[in-house]
């Protein structure tokens, strides 16, 4: 089995953790789990369409062991003095460890409407512009990476994004960087087509996954319960949670903490 730093270049192109998150080494606590929450909503696989589950729930599982690790001091310590994750005693829990239940104990959960909701208000916000911003400039107006970094975005929405930056490089908001502008059509097109592999690959295992589940016998099936996967599709109103790195005005209403349950009496 691939190892954590494999999984990342393999599902993010990148084995650092603080640059999948988008964060600096000294990120806060805080900041962590904002981001850890900000792109756990591109990949959660209740949030995205049936032929990339299988996708996103692998990149599901890699964020929430990243999480787990720069959230845990000392595991932090280990991976900011070496710049690497050696597997350890935990290494099967990418597999075992349900990373759906992982998830939930950290944020109060909200609905699917909730997060349609947020989409819309979200494409076209200043909080898209200010993350088309830096992705933008992190990688010198690479669109591989703009796609990548930035929520509710994939090939069909670069006519729009591109309209967005040309603005911000039109008013000096963002400088002009060779790669914007110059990006060979090869490229656009080796991106289109692999956008295509991906759906339909991802969708030729969920075809093959789902005739499997079939022929399972309903012990079996229950036997599965602790998956990620199944709590996920068996528990549909248990849907995204916190995006408050995204959207504070929405944090009150939608992204606060489940609070914890207390032995004494509630002050009135």
């Amino acid at each position: 089995m691939p190892n954590l730093t494999e999984l990342c270049e393999k599902f993010f192109k990148c084995r650092d953790f603080y640059e999948i998150l988008q964060i600096s080494r000294t990120a806060s606590e805080k900041e962590v789990r904002k981001a850890y929450h900000k792109l756990s909503l591109q990949v959660h696989p209740d949030r995205v369409k049936d032929d990339e589950k299988l996708d996103a729930t692998e990149r599901f599982k890699v964020l929430g062991k990243i999480h787990s690790i720069l959230s845990d001091s000392e595991k932090r310590a280990v991976y900011n003095s070496t710049g690497k994750w050696e597997e350890d005693d935990d290494s099967d829990d990418m597999e075992t460890k349900d990373w759906g239940a992982y998830w939930r104990s950290l944020f109060r959960e909200i609905t699917i409407e909730e997060i349609n909701s947020y989409e819309k208000k979200y494409k076209g916000s200043d909080e898209e512009t200010a993350d088309l911003k830096r992705a933008y400039m992190s990688r010198q107006g690479d669109m591989d990476h703009i796609l990548e970094a930035v929520p509710f975005t994939h090939t069909e929405e670069e006519p729009r994004l591109r309209q967005i930056i040309d603005g911000l490089i039109a008013s000096g908001d963002l400088p002009e960087f060779p790669e914007w502008n110059n990006e060979s059509p090869k490229k656009k097109e080796r991106r289109r087509k692999r956008w295509e592999r991906e759906a339909q690959e991802a969708a030729r295992l969920e075809a093959q996954h789902e005739k499997q589940r079939k022929r399972r016998s309903s012990s079996a099936v229950a036997e599965l319960n602790g998956s990620l996967e199944n709590a996920l599709l068996e528990r549909r109103k248990q849907r995204e949670s916190q995006m408050d790195s995204l959207l504070e005005s929405l944090t009150a209403k939608y992204c606060n903490p489940k609070p914890k349950k207390r032995s004494s009496t509630r002050k009135k």
